[in-house]
């Protein structure tokens, strides 16, 4: 995370900025502002949704809709919210690639929207 608030890495900012309709500039400043989102609300994912842990990150597996909401909740376009879901996602598979369960994760992603939250 080094000087980000958020536990995107910095390749995978690069790589969700290329696919997603926001500027590659706009898109950290979403990704910080979603994360104190997320972590004002972390006690709750805990209890309601699927954890998996990797290091230096805790995932959540929401259900599909999540970022929607999150995007409501936070007042973004719907193009913001969807650059924050594919950034979330392209981490989730890349530590899914590290940690050898690249197939497990990509099932998990089949039916769930992966939430990363940086671990304490």
């Amino acid at each position: 995370m080094s000087e980000h608030t958020h536990p995107i890495e910095g390749q995978v900012v690069l790589l969700a900025g290329a696919q997603a309709s926001v500027t590659l500039q706009a898109l950290p400043a979403l990704l910080e502002d979603a994360q104190r989102h997320l972590v004002d609300r972390h006690e709750g994912y805990g209890r309601r949704f699927e954890c998996v842990e990797t290091d230096g990150r805790t995932y959540y597996l929401t259900d599909a809709n999540h970022w929607d909401r999150v995007g409501k909740e936070l007042g973004l376009e719907d193009s913001e919210a969807d650059a924050i879901r594919r950034a979330h996602g392209a981490q989730f598979r890349r530590d899914g690639r590290r940690l050898d369960r690249k197939a497990e994760f990509e099932t998990a992603m089949e039916i769930r929207d992966p939430v990363a939250i940086a671990s304490p």
